[in-house]
């Protein structure tokens, strides 16, 4: 089964530098956007993880920039998350013009889970493993 999410970006004047062109640290936010909207899209956001006594930090963000975004453009970003038997989450990303569909960006992305004493799970956490079940996902 495959869990995907997205998001409408509007290019705001400050995430451009003064080339015009969105300045590559706006594209972290573009991907927290897109993990905010799939979390909340299927119950994972990081309130529930944190609702559930855990924590769920970046470890890897890794971005291949395609064609500028500009001032005022309309994109869509896409998130996919991708199933693994890890205590980790993994998502993959398309950033998308709206006026022609043509791809701007791709990127990934991998997250581990921490308890509230800021040790690192070797297991996925059971809150998580039920979430898998629910979704269709503990069978890889």
């Amino acid at each position: 089964m495959k869990l995907t999410a997205s998001k409408e970006l509007e290019i705001r004047f400050s995430e451009v530098d003064s080339m015009n062109i969105v300045w590559h640290g706006s594209y972290a936010l573009y991907f927290e956007d897109a993990r905010e909207a799939f979390g909340k899209k299927y119950g994972l956001g990081y309130l529930d993880i944190f609702g559930n006594g855990y924590y769920a930090p970046l470890v890897d963000l890794r971005f291949n920039y395609k064609k500028p975004l500009q001032y005022n453009h309309k994109a869509r970003i896409e998130i996919t998350y991708v199933n693994t038997p890890a205590a980790k989450l993994l998502f993959n990303y398309e950033i998308f013009d709206n006026k022609d569909n043509s791809l701007i960006a791709t990127g990934n992305s991998i997250q581990v889970f921490l308890d509230k004493n800021f040790q690192l799970m070797l297991t996925n956490p059971p809150f998580y493993e039920e979430w898998k079940k629910n979704n269709n996902l503990n069978k890889l």
